[in-house]
């Protein structure tokens, strides 16, 4: 038929074809940056390599034992830990502080902008900033505290494994709440006004219309809001390098940091590929769970 044909003979190109004619450059491209590399990546894990050292050996799937055998489960525990409290935490505010500047607070646009402050600072400048409060010797959160007469002595917040992992979750926190208040926000404002005022008619309270009218309005903006923290968390990796580096004794070493160390510190290509490659795997699953969350959304 005519209107599947380019204009021109009974020859020419179909609609489809055309498209994909059109869709071959950029395919290209993407195989050349992402595809390649990516398959080129992950073929290392299956050889012992070093950036030292020239040439490579086929070694199957030992990489991928020693690091389950070994490195991969605390890891991991680290990993999903700071996941967990960077990712609860920051909601939670968020979720709060949307609340009260939807409710109609005096000043809400001039405290909006003043709470995407620590949003728009670089996440380095952040880090080096909490790293100063933190400084067991000058650090301003010691004084107060002394001040206050809370502790007796300077504690080293990012020295001792019990304190370190707080301290990056609270400098992730402070970074991440903006963003996820303003989205939150932003769904709150959606909601129509006549629900609530419904719902106080019919005698509801402030506790009972947020449970019975705002939660189920928000459940699909906040699953959403809440999961692509969860994925970007699970993949942070200069606020932990920066304050810490994956210490103490690797308290707060995550995937990110791990890898990193492994392949530019360890000089050990193929176990660093390895440990990506079981990371890019549990990633794939919570982007997984992302898109399956969007389609179900928008059915």
């Amino acid at each position: 038929m005519a209107g599947e044909r380019t204009a021109g003979s009974g020859r020419g190109l179909s609609n489809g074809q055309f498209a994909w004619l059109l869709m071959l450059p950029g395919l290209a491209l993407f195989a050349a940056i992402i595809v390649y590399p990516l398959v080129s990546a992950l073929a290392t894990g299956f050889f012992e390599q070093s950036l030292v050292r020239p040439g490579r050996t086929f070694v199957g799937l030992a990489n991928f034992a020693d690091l389950l055998g070994g490195d991969f489960w605390p890891v991991l525990r680290n990993t999903m830990v700071f996941t967990l409290g960077a990712t609860v935490v920051p909601f939670v505010i968020g979720y709060a502080l949307a609340l009260a500047l939807n409710s109609g607070i005096r000043a809400s646009g001039f405290l909006r902008g003043v709470f995407l402050f620590p949003w728009v600072i670089p996440g380095v400048v952040v880090s080096f900033l909490w790293l100063w409060i933190f400084n067991a010797n000058y650090g301003v959160l010691n004084a107060v505290l002394l001040k206050l007469g809370l502790i007796d002595a300077s504690i080293s917040w990012l020295g001792a494994p019990g304190t370190a992992m707080v301290a990056v979750i609270v400098t992730k926190t402070w970074a991440s709440f903006p963003w996820m208040m303003v989205m939150l926000l932003a769904g709150l404002q959606t909601m129509p006004k006549e629900l609530h005022e419904a719902a106080s008619v019919d005698g509801a309270g402030a506790i009972r219309r947020f449970r019975s009218v705002t939660v189920p309005h928000m459940k699909g903006i906040a699953g959403i809001v809440f999961l692509l923290e969860f994925i970007w968390n699970f993949q942070h990796f200069d606020t932990i390098y920066v304050l810490t580096g994956g210490g103490p004794a690797g308290a707060t070493k995550t995937f990110a940091v791990a890898v990193y160390d492994t392949a530019f510190k360890g000089f050990d290509l193929g176990h660093a590929t390895a440990l990506g490659g079981l990371w890019m795997l549990l990633l794939l699953v919570l982007v997984a769970v992302y898109l399956r969350r969007e389609t179900k959304e928008n059915a």
